[in-house]
């Protein structure tokens, strides 16, 4: 199923640390760029979120953010013992270089992770914090899913128009190729000496092979069936879709280049601007 890589989703759970919420939005982008904002007890499993993310997004800016709000009825502060020891460490290494330097016990009961106010266990945070990334990943999935279907509509429709054109093209070749052969009748009846029928033969095979346009066509419909293929496929598509879109217009500027005649021009103006619209779609998509 196609997916858009602009979404947003948010959760949140009560654990024994206090509120925990889950933010994550995303915009697009070339690759997967992850920004994170996540509180000091977090910042430990940082990498483990990000593999979580990677497994199941794969284009986007993405941004998560996880905050937590202690509860209210928690006002016991505890001392983290590891994180004093260090604080201690680097001072005494400071205090051979600084020997006049002074710090107020504020400013270390300031520093982050001294002070916290649960018993509980880090490690139960910590997997609170990874189910309930999954728990939003689930909901941002959904989300890139729906927006990704209404952009598949509207690619549909312009591959839709798109065929509509390669088969009013082709219905208007057999015309266009007498209409050249009839000029060219009437430019060789005006010359003084009548041309050998060979080379007028030759003259006008090279004529028609300069305005065929059916090899131009043939190419157009299969990348039509591949556009279509890749629509309905539940892997990934943006970047293959993309490669389409430039093969699309390659075809519709070789067909332009080759056109002979007003009603086919105007056909090929409107391959490039149904082409143009995709890929302005195709840039939001997974």
């Amino acid at each position: 199923m196609i997916r858009s890589m602009t979404a947003f989703a948010a959760c949140e759970r009560n654990t024994a640390w206090g509120t925990l919420t889950c933010e994550l939005r995303s915009v697009n982008h070339r690759f997967l760029e992850i920004g994170m904002r996540l509180p000091e007890e977090l910042r430990a499993i940082e990498p483990a979120l990000r593999e979580r993310i990677s497994a199941r997004i794969t284009r986007g800016k993405l941004e998560l953010s996880l905050r937590l709000r202690q509860s209210e009825n928690d006002d016991v502060l505890r001392l983290n013992p590891a994180r004093v020891a260090q604080l201690a460490a680097i001072g005494r290494n400071l205090q051979e270089h600084f020997p006049a330097m002074r710090v107020e016990m504020t400013q270390i009961l300031q520093f982050p992770g001294v002070l916290h106010t649960s018993a509980e266990d880090p490690a139960a945070l910590h997997a609170d914090a990874q189910n309930l990334l999954e728990e939003a990943l689930d909901q941002f999935v959904l989300a890139r899913e729906r927006e990704g279907g209404k952009l598949a509509s509207v690619i549909r429709e312009r591959v839709d128009a798109i065929a509509g054109h390669a088969a009013a093209a082709r219905a208007l070749m057999p015309a266009i190729r007498a209409g050249q052969r009839q000029k060219l009748d009437a430019r060789l009846a005006d010359l003084p000496q009548p041309l050998d029928p060979g080379r007028f033969e030759q003259e006008l095979v090279l004529a028609l092979q300069k305005l065929d346009v059916d090899e131009e066509l043939d190419r157009l419909d299969s990348h039509l069936a591949e556009i279509r293929r890749v629509l309905g496929q539940r892997e990934p598509a943006g970047r293959r879709l993309d490669f389409l879109l430039q093969e699309f217009n390659r075809e519709a500027n070789t067909f332009g280049s080759k056109s002979v005649d007003a009603r086919t021009s105007a056909l090929a103006v409107e391959l490039k601007v149904l082409i143009d619209q995709i890929r302005e779609q195709i840039q939001n998509i997974e």
